[in-house]
C-alpha cells in the first residue's frame, strides 16, 4: 500500500474536512506518548495494526465535551517523511484527520522540534504537550513556554505524564483547539535552522543540583519508589490516627463522662426506679462487671448511656484524628499523587484513582465514606465505590475493637483479618467492573507540588468534616440505639440466636452465641465485635466472626446513607452482593481454618 491516500479521500489540511472527532498521539520514540495516552485513556485499550501493515497502533477513548472521542497512539515517527513502516503508517493516520497532540520531550528540545514544525508546515489543529517537565528542573533546563507556544503558533502545555501533571490543561486545550480554527500553516523552509533559531530564544541551561522537595516529589510519584513510599505513608497515618483516637479517649472522653456525665444518668436512673420501658431507652440496663451491677457506657444500651458514648466516647475521637491527618495530607499535596499511583491500581475495580478519597474516609466511618462518593463523575462508580466501602471498610472504631479483641493473640491474626478482606475486597471490585460495561476515562488530576500546610485552614476543614458527621450520622445512631433497645425488650433477639445459631456451627464453624453478635453488626459492628469477647472464642474463631462482622450489613447508619445515595434498587443489589460475598467468604475459612 502507498504512503498517500487516493485523491478522493485525503482532507485538505487546514480545512473543515479534517476530522475533529479524534485525538492523535503523535512524537518521537520514547518521549512519554504511551503514558499520554494512559492517562487520557485509561486501561480499556485496543491494540491494531494499520490496514495493509503489520505495524501496531493502540486505540482508546477519553471524554471531550462530553461525548466519548477515540484517541489513537501514532507509532512513534521523527519525521513525516517516512522512512520505515511505522513512519509511514503514522503518515497515513495523520493524513486522515484529528487533533494532534505533538508530545515533545522537554529536555531534548533541539531534537523533537524538527517533527513539530512538519506538523506545523500542514496547518494541522494541534497542541504541544512539552512532556517529562519535572525532569527540567533537575537538570536546570529553563523552557519560556509562552514563547515557544508565539514562534509555533499553537498552545503548548508543560505535562509531566508519569505524575499527572498537566493533564486536566491538556484536555481542556484539546477541547478549545476542538472548537477554534485551524492555525495557518508554516511556509516551508530549512527546519534545522528555524529550530537553531527557537532553542535559542527560548531555552537556556544552567547546573542545578536537586532539592530535598524534588527527590521527595519524584520518589513519591513514580510506581517503582512510589507504591513502597505510599505504604509507608499510609501505615504511619493509621498509627497516627490510632493513637491520636485513642489518646482523645483515655485523656479526654472517659474522665468527662465518669466524672461529668455518671452521676447524671444515676440519678436519673435513681428517679426512675432503676427498671421500667422509659429506663430501658433512656438509660438501659444494668450489666455485672467485676462483680459489681453497674451502668456501662458502651453494654447498657440506653440512648443517654451508650448511644452517647459511641458518638462523642468512641467513635468522635477517631473520625477527629483520622480527618486531621487526612486533611494534613491532602494540604500537603500527597493525596492527588495517591490517586495516580494507584489510579491503574483502581481501574482493575472499575473506579478512578480519585476513588481512594472516599475509601480513605471509609476507613475513619463507613457515612462520610458513602457520601463522599458525590465526588465521582458516575452513578456506577458511586455504585462500586459504595459497595466496596460498606462490605469490606472496616471503620476506624471496628477496626479498633478488632485491635483489642486479638492484639493479645499476637498480630499474625489481626493483619489475617485485613489480608481475607483485601482479598475479598479485590475479588468483589473486579465481579463490579466486568459486570459493568460503562466507559470509565482515564484520571485527570492536576498535581501540585508539596506545600507547607496552614494550621488555621486545617483546623476549618477539620470543623466543617465534623460537622458534616455530626449532622449526617449523629441521628441515625441514635435511632439505631433505640431500635436496639425496642428489638431486645421484644426477645427478637433471643429468637435470631435460635433460628440462626444452627446455621453459625454447620455453614462458618462457630458457635450459636454469635449469631447475636452478627444481628447486633447490622447497628453497630464496633459494639457487636466487643460482644465476641465474653464467649472465650479461639483466635481463628474470632478471626472468622470479625471478618463476617466486616463482610456483612453495614450498620445501620451507613445502610441509611446508602439508601438516600443510592436508591432503593442499587442498595438492594449491594446487600444482595454482602450476602452472597459473606456466606461464600465463612464457607471458605471455615474449610481453611
Amino acid at each position: 500500500m502507498s504512503g498517500t491516500l487516493p485523491d478522493d479521500r485525503r482532507p485538505e489540511a487546514g480545512t473543515s474536512g479534517e476530522s475533529v472527532h479524534r485525538v492523535l498521539l503523535v512524537g518521537n520514540p520514547n518521549v512519554g506518548k504511551s503514558v499520554v495516552f494512559s492517562r487520557l485513556t485509561g486501561i480499556g485499550t485496543m491494540s491494531s495494526n494499520y490496514p495493509g501493515t503489520t505495524v501496531e497502533f493502540l486505540e482508546g477513548a477519553m471524554q471531550l465535551a462530553g461525548e466519548r472521542v477515540p484517541v489513537i497512539d501514532v507509532p512513534g515517527s521523527y519525521s513525516l517523511e517516512p522512512t520505515c513502516p511505522a513512519e509511514d503508517v503514522a503518515c497515513r493516520i495523520l493524513d486522515e484527520g484529528g487533533i494532534v497532540v505533538d508530545v515533545v520531550d522537554a529536555t531534548n528540545l533541539e531534537r523533537n522540534l524538527a517533527l513539530t514544525l512538519q506538523l506545523r508546515q500542514r496547518g494541522l489543529r494541534m497542541i504541544v504537550a512539552l512532556n517529562l517537565w519535572d525532569e527540567t528542573r533537575h537538570r536546570g533546563i529553563h523552557i519560556d513556554v509562552d514563547a515557544l507556544s508565539r514562534k509555533l503558533g499553537v498552545p503548548v502545555i508543560p505535562t509531566s505524564a508519569i505524575a499527572g501533571m498537566g493533564m486536566k490543561e491538556l484536555v481542556d486545550t484539546i477541547e478549545q483547539v476542538a472548537e477554534a480554527d485551524p492555525p495557518q500553516a508554516l511556509p516551508p523552509g530549512d527546519v534545522w535552522c528555524a529550530i537553531g533559531a527557537i532553542v535559542t530564544d527560548v531555552q537556556h541551561i544552567e547546573h542545578r543540583h536537586h532539592t530535598w522537595r524534588d527527590v521527595l516529589e519524584e520518589v513519591s510519584v513514580r510506581p517503582v519508589t512510589g507504591i513502597p513510599f505510599g505504604i509507608l505513608v499510609l501505615f504511619t497515618a493509621f498509627v497516627s490516627v490510632r493513637f491520636i483516637g485513642e489518646t482523645i479517649i483515655a485523656l479526654v472522653m472517659e474522665p468527662l463522662f465518669e466524672t461529668l456525665w455518671r452521676p447524671v444518668v444515676t440519678a436519673l436512673s435513681e428517679a426512675l426506679g432503676k427498671t421500667g420501658l422509659i429506663h430501658g431507652l433512656l438509660v438501659g440496663n444494668y450489666v455485672v462487671i467485676d462483680g459489681v451491677r453497674t451502668i456501662d457506657f458502651v453494654q447498657s444500651f440506653g440512648l443517654l448511656t451508650t448511644g452517647l458514648f459511641v458518638i462523642f466516647g468512641m467513635v468522635m475521637p477517631y473520625i477527629m484524628a483520622f480527618y486531621f491527618v487526612l486533611g494534613l495530607m491532602e494540604d500537603i499535596g500527597y493525596l492527588p499523587r495517591l490517586a495516580v499511583l494507584l489510579d491503574r491500581m483502581m481501574h482493575r475495580l472499575g473506579l478512578h484513582g480519585y476513588a481512594v478519597i472516599p475509601l480513605l474516609l471509609g476507613f475513619g466511618c463507613n457515612v462520610p465514606g458513602i457520601l463522599a462518593t458525590r465526588v465521582l463523575d458516575t452513578r456506577r462508580e458511586r455504585f462500586i465505590a459504595a459497595t466496596l466501602i460498606s462490605v469490606g471498610v472496616p471503620c476506624a472504631a471496628m477496626q479498633a475493637m478488632i485491635f483489642a479483641l486479638l492484639g493479645p493473640f499476637g498480630v499474625r491474626y489481626i493483619l489475617l483479618v485485613y489480608a481475607i478482606l483485601m482479598v475479598v475486597w479485590f475479588v468483589l471490585g473486579t465481579f463490579l467492573r466486568v459486570m459493568s460495561k460503562d466507559f470509565l476515562p482515564e484520571i485527570i488530576l492536576e498535581i501540585p507540588p508539596y506545600r507547607r500546610p496552614a494550621l488555621g485552614t486545617l483546623w476549618k476543614k477539620l470543623a466543617m468534616r465534623l460537622r458534616g458527621f455530626f449532622r449526617e450520622a449523629v441521628p441515625i445512631v441514635l435511632l439505631g440505639v433505640l431500635v436496639v433497645d425496642l428489638i431486645y425488650m421484644s426477645g427478637a433477639f433471643k429468637i435470631i440466636a435460635q433460628v440462626f445459631g444452627p446455621l453459625m456451627d454447620s455453614l462458618f464453624g462457630l458457635p450459636p452465641e454469635t449469631a447475636l453478635a452478627l444481628a447486633l453488626g447490622f447497628l453497630r459492628k464496633d459494639v457487636a465485635v466487643g460482644m465476641l469477647a465474653p464467649l472465650g472464642l479461639p483466635p481463628l474463631d474470632l478471626v472468622k466472626a470479625s471478618v463476617l462482622l466486616a463482610l456483612t450489613f453495614p450498620c445501620i447508619a451507613t445502610y441509611t446513607v446508602m439508601l438516600r445515595e443510592l436508591g432503593w434498587h442499587d442498595t438492594l443489589k449491594a446487600t444482595g452482593l454482602m450476602i452472597v460475598i459473606a456466606i461464600t467468604t465463612g464457607v471458605v475459612m471455615n474449610i481453611a481454618f
